[in-house]
């Protein structure tokens, strides 16, 4: 188990479509120690997600760790450490919503971005199992932002509005507290 370096925006790594796992490279060792190191690095970030290629695995793997309780976030669902193996997302209800979204590969800057707010994810354990799992709101949120990831994605990508770019330290000066903890997401 290690903290790995978490890739930068600017890293090729994080422009590439991760490639999905086999049945085998899931139970692999190999697999077992990335997650660890994986679960290590997000531990050590303060995030709440973190993707494979976010530390210079291009495959398509992620996890997602939202604590219970009152959090910096506010007061959101929770999502217990999770392993997402080959996810993907089919949007349920297209409505959106907006979040000041963050990232550990985008450090110091959060964007404002709308995303759908109902979704159903089918992904596998490290069995190869299939799972099924509807999320909706800030949940939905986050982990359309893991997955971006693994298709070559950054957040900023998604933004509509550039001037809604901002340093992180001039929106926790500008924002009223209120807004701060119903908009905040560091992923």
């Amino acid at each position: 188990m290690a903290v790995r370096k978490i890739l930068r925006m600017g890293h090729p790594t994080l422009r590439q479509k991760a490639r999905a796992l086999t049945r085998q490279e899931l139970a692999s060792p190999d697999i077992k120690r990335l997650l660890l190191d994986m679960i290590d690095t997000l531990k050590d970030s303060g995030g709440i997600g973190l993707a494979a290629p976010q530390v210079d695995e291009s495959i398509r793997l992620a996890i997602i760790d939202v604590p219970a309780g009152p959090s910096r976030y506010g007061d959101i669902p929770s999502l217990p450490l999770t392993i997402f193996a080959n996810p993907t997302i089919e949007v349920v209800d297209a409505t959106t919503a907006g979040y000041w979204e963050g990232c550990l590969s985008v450090p110091g800057l959060r964007g404002f971005v709308e995303r759908p707010q109902h979704v159903r994810v089918t992904y596998q354990d490290l069995k190869g199992k299939t799972h099924t799992l509807e999320l909706k709101g800030f949940l939905a949120t986050v982990i359309q932002h893991e997955f971006d990831h693994l298709d070559g994605v950054l957040y900023v990508d998604r933004m509509s509005d550039i001037r809604k770019l901002v340093f992180e330290d001039e929106y926790l000066k500008h924002l009223t507290t209120q807004e701060a903890a119903r908009d905040d997401m560091l992923v």
